[in-house]
């Protein structure tokens, strides 16, 4: 059964303090432990940096585990939970809900964990929305995902904030979605970030450059993550219900 762990952490540099950021009256974290639990996929553990985000998050009703808030990404932080609260590896399958998509449907979290468990060559799944529109194309802070397509899913090639691919068609847009399985994800964080990760600032590429295959599938959703006033406004008109 997979493990849903939703890392967060206090100090974000646009928007310090998000995960207990109000969203119609619940903090956000406790959003994404709903939406955590409605995907049904197996439990959710919040990995915590701080303790008010653990307190915040067992008042959710969801278990917690406290991580070093020196972890130098979510990654990390979600590998660490992972193997504090299930050392015997009984769950074979970890999903990287991250903490500020409080508007991620369930039904796509339930479609990452489907589409690793389908497509046994994979070591990662993750979702990739298109778009049109040629603000998202030019736009570096949508990440594109250049992906091989077979029907609705394919094999991922490269991620970018490039506009690309070039000529007529959409973009992918990344959905900040990672469902791994453990072994990969012990190799990743116990490997150091590559020269194209810091380049353009994308973790993925460290999994790409490593030889691990990332399997992405389309959804018709853009959950947009928070990450600046603006987004939490968003976010707030969406889910006040």
């Amino acid at each position: 059964m997979p493990l849903v762990v939703i890392p967060a952490r206090m100090a974000s540099q646009r928007l310090p303090g998000k995960p207990l950021a109000d969203i119609a009256g619940k903090p956000m974290i406790a959003w994404m432990i709903e939406r955590a639990r409605e995907a049904d996929v197996g439990p959710v553990l919040v990995a915590a940096a701080e303790a008010e985000i653990a307190d915040a998050a067992r008042v959710a009703g969801a278990e917690t585990i406290l991580t070093d808030p020196a972890l130098p990404s979510g990654t990390d932080r979600v590998h660490a939970a992972a193997e504090a609260f299930d050392p015997g590896r009984a769950h074979g399958i970890v999903v990287n809900l991250q903490g500020d998509m409080p508007t991620i449907r369930p039904a796509d979290i339930a479609r990452g964990v489907a589409l690793l468990s389908e497509t046994p060559a994979a070591d990662i799944a993750t979702l990739a929305s298109p778009s049109g529109d040629p603000a998202d194309r030019e736009n570096p802070n949508v990440v594109k995902a250049i992906v091989a397509w077979q029907g609705g899913q394919g094999r991922a090639l490269y991620f970018t904030r490039a506009p690309a691919p070039s000529g007529e068609g959409p973009v992918w847009r990344h959905v900040g979605l990672y469902v791994f399985r453990r072994e990969p994800l012990a190799r990743f964080v116990a490997t150091p970030p590559s020269a194209l990760e810091a380049r353009e600032k994308l973790e993925q590429l460290r999994a790409l450059e490593m030889g691990l295959r990332i399997e992405v599938g389309l959804t018709d959703d853009f959950p947009k993550g928070v990450d600046s006033p603006a987004d939490l406004e968003a976010a707030r008109a969406v889910l006040k219900g």
